[in-house]
């Protein structure tokens, strides 16, 4: 169960990574790149990750 939980929370800090450099411009090709929300987006889905990884490990 450990394990599941940690691999979730690193897909979801590995996802509101990709969204936070789509938001500044620096991975193409798609309809969110350059667009500023996603930077913040992604901030915030990386901090759920990062929570969701302290859980994980209590």
């Amino acid at each position: 169960m450990r394990l599941t939980k940690n691999l979730l929370a690193l897909i979801v800090l590995a996802i509101g990574a990709l969204w936070l450099l789509q938001g500044i411009g620096v991975v193409g090709g798609s309809f969110m790149t350059g667009q500023p929300q996603w930077f913040y987006i992604g901030i915030v889905t990386m901090l759920v990750g990062l929570a969701g990884l302290v859980w994980a490990n209590r």
